[in-house]
């Protein structure tokens, strides 16, 4: 497996006039699970049915386990496995059936390892794919998605119209199931609370562009919130790494990123008197960098 999972390289795509991604850059580290987070419409699914081939991307370049996704498609697909959003099977196959027609595509298919996962994922391959539940469903996709033993899994928001409690079972199978088999695990949602236990890299796309990717740790580390009582002079728009401000009566909230001690004595420089710290959660962090009030000054008195 090479170094980098997935490469993409100055990636572009437009529907017609409509531009969709415009100069995505991110390399996917082997065996992580990487959470790529983005609003609904922010171009995650365009992304993802572009690298698996399936549309031509304007301009750029996008490459898994070092093939070039574009110009070996085929291949690529034979080592992936990929459950597209609320996806969807033959209702009328029985779970037997749809299983061992996948498992013709597939030379390497492992049967032993699917009926493994039937039990696990509680299915029974008697049952008619139309009479599965939400969960049950999704159950299944994820199974199809494994049965050859690929090296690396796309999840393109697979918990998607699950109620919470099937989405914390599901999700608990998939961590499992992949961390145990050594997968490298590429998870677009854009339910940031789903992501945050199970990702240990993500990326931020914004209409269209990364804001942001690395270690999740090292993210919540990295960005803080401050809350303060401004001098009337006070002025942010020159401290580095500036994602938000927000006014509240006679404080304001400052949150930055990349936090250094540096920083921290610019703020404190702007407060009339002490100021407070807080870490934030990943969804505090998203929201900061997709409409956060980048570069607003502020003025007072």
């Amino acid at each position: 497996m090479t170094e980098a999972a997935i490469e993409i390289k100055d990636l572009h795509f437009s529907y017609g006039r409509k531009k969709v991604l415009t100069g995505v850059n991110l390399d996917v580290p082997a065996g992580s699970i990487f959470g790529f987070l983005g609003r609904n419409g922010a171009g995650k699914t365009t992304l993802i049915k572009t690298l698996l081939g399936l549309q031509k991307p304007s301009a750029g370049k996008g490459s898994i386990l070092g093939l070039d996704c574009f110009e070996h498609a085929l291949e690529v697909r034979k080592r992936i496995g990929y459950m597209a959003e609320d996806q969807q099977m033959y209702g009328w196959m029985r779970v037997g059936q749809i299983i061992n027609w996948v498992a013709g595509f597939y030379p390497n298919w492992d049967m032993t390892f699917t009926d493994e996962l039937v039990d696990i994922l509680r299915l029974s391959k008697n049952t008619k794919v139309k009479a599965l539940s939400k969960g049950q469903n999704s159950s299944l996709a994820l199974l199809l998605a494994l049965g050859h033993h690929p090296e690396l899994v796309i999840l393109d928001d697979p918990t998607l119209g699950l109620d919470p409690i099937a989405r914390k079972d599901f999700l608990r199978h998939v961590i499992e199931l992949l961390q145990s088999n050594n997968v490298t695990v590429f998870f677009s949602s854009h339910l940031l609370y789903e992501i945050e236990p199970v990702a240990d890299h993500i990326a931020i796309l914004d209409a269209g562009v990364i804001r942001k990717t690395g270690k999740t740790e090292n993210l919540r580390d990295s960005v803080r919130k401050f809350l303060l009582s401004p001098k009337s002079e006070a002025d942010f728009s020159n401290i580095g790494g500036l994602l938000d401000v927000m006014h509240s009566g006679d404080s304001v909230s400052v949150t930055i990123e990349d936090c250094t001690d540096e920083k921290r004595s610019q703020l404190q420089a702007h407060s009339a008197n002490g100021m407070t710290e807080t870490a934030l959660n990943l969804d505090e962090i998203f929201e900061a960098y997709v409409i956060g009030n980048k570069g607003e000054l502020l003025a007072t008195g």
